[in-house]
């Protein structure tokens, strides 16, 4: 299913053959740096540069050998390089090219989940705008509360994803962040002037300071934007899986003609989409969770975050990617019963204007504590026996001494709850035209 949605440039993103391209990346940014500061002779700078390449399945040979990958990539590149290879690496520590190429993997991986996060809005802004003003009952605590519109709750979901992507391009700027540092972060054998350049070519930030490692709270940061994120799309998805109830079908996910809901009931449709999409959020919360494990390493370094990071990284990024993807999908073929919606709202014979009836008895000079009680004895006789609150209203001496029927009839009309619509729409920032 995932390789259906996600799409290859996320992959392709944690492939061994991308990894040790970046990491060939970072060496040739180096050796360049070193080579126009006058520490590599240009002849020999001239050779590394023409003959680096690497080959996965050699580099796998030898590392079965040194149990070390960064050596096994390093010897793989000098078979090609020849004598010249001598200078790749000087100065460098293994994290030194690790580190700042992950940094370069990240980056990218965070432009793909802002550019699926784009997608996300595009769909939701479109359902939302066709829905502007069509009525449908909030509800509080499962339980309907007052009228609403489906436009409004979709402006709420696209609000939601803009501090999605806010927070994702925080978290990309968190870990745009290489180091060339050394064994423990001295700058002892290499100048910060290397560093410094090698990081702006690949579109990196040199970091303020750094042990041999780049500290691990820039990348649980990043992983608890990717856990926040998947925590909004199961926050929505659960919202669609309750719509589609029997008793509510307000919404239904699209469902294809040879679909099939269930082995045994014919008749079912159900919302598997976004049961996956909740599945999956907890996963990327459990990620975090490791993520932030790996923050407290020992002294300069230990190795436990490298085995850890991974599993989570690639599996994280490319996990949301697809959640993301699928998200979009599900709310482009969403299908909205503005009948039912309907029929909901009516369903209480007018107890969702309740408030409405008590504001007004307060506007004619009645205490809140006695308008409350008032309303309350007929919403719950309402409950009780299915008649027309407005019937009901109209027929309790105490409260049509204060409020004629004409009154209070104005108290029932959906257009109040619609005439602050257009403002939320454009404060959001979604043109209604």
């Amino acid at each position: 299913m995932i390789e259906r949605y996600t799409r290859p440039e996320m992959g392709a993103l944690w492939t061994d053959a991308r990894k040790y391209q970046t990491w060939l990346a970072v060496e040739l940014a180096a050796c360049a740096a070193l080579a126009k500061a006058g520490r590599i002779p240009r002849k020999d700078w001239a050779l590394i540069r023409r003959r680096a390449a690497f080959d996965a399945r050699r580099i796998r040979k030898i590392e079965a050998e040194v149990r070390h990958d960064v050596i096994a990539f390093l010897t793989n590149v000098a078979e090609h390089v020849g004598p010249a290879a001598r200078h790749v690496h000087k100065g460098l520590t293994s994290s030194d090219v690790v580190d700042t190429a992950l940094a370069v993997n990240l980056v990218q991986a965070a432009d793909l989940l802002i550019a699926g996060t784009e997608k996300v809005q595009t769909a939701v802004a479109r359902v939302a705008r066709k829905h502007a003003f069509t009525p449908m009952i909030g509800r509080s605590h499962g339980i309907h509360a007052e009228p609403t519109t489906f436009g409004l709750k979709m402006a709420l979901m696209y609000d939601e994803f803009g501090r999605v992507l806010a927070r994702l391009r925080a978290a990309r700027e968190t870990v745009r962040v290489g180091k060339l540092s050394g064994a423990v972060g001295t700058h002892a054998h290499l100048d910060r002037n290397v560093e410094a350049a090698v990081c702006k070519q690949l579109g990196l930030r040199p970091a303020a300071i750094s042990t041999q490692i780049l500290q691990r709270d820039r990348h649980a940061e990043f992983v608890a934007a990717l856990a926040l994120a998947g925590t909004s799309i199961e926050r929505w998805a659960q919202e669609f899986r309750h719509l589609q109830r029997t008793e509510v079908r307000e919404v239904e996910e699209s469902f294809g003609p040879g679909q099939k809901g269930s082995s045994a009931m014919p008749h079912k449709k159900n919302p598997v989409g976004a049961e996956q999409l909740c599945g999956l959020a907890r996963v990327l919360r459990g990620y975090a969770l490791a993520a932030m494990e790996n923050v407290p390493l020992w002294h300069e370094r230990d190795i436990s975050h490298s085995s850890a990071e991974r599993i989570i990284l690639p599996d994280a990024t490319i996990l949301l990617d697809y959640m993301l993807a699928r998200l979009a999908a599900l709310v482009a073929g969403l299908k909205v019963d503005a009948k039912r919606m309907r029929a909901n709202l009516d369903l209480t014979h007018g107890l969702i204007h309740s408030q409405q009836v008590l504001l007004r008895l307060v506007e004619k000079g009645v205490a809140r504590e006695t308008a409350y009680r008032w309303v309350q004895r007929n919403a719950m006789e309402s409950w009780r026996t299915g008649r027309p609150f407005l019937d009901l209203l109209a027929q309790d001496p105490d409260v049509a001494r204060v409020v004629p029927r004409r009154e209070l009839a104005a108290c029932f009309d959906l257009q109040r709850h619609f005439r602050d619509v257009k403002r939320t729409f454009r404060a959001v920032g979604i043109d209604l035209g």
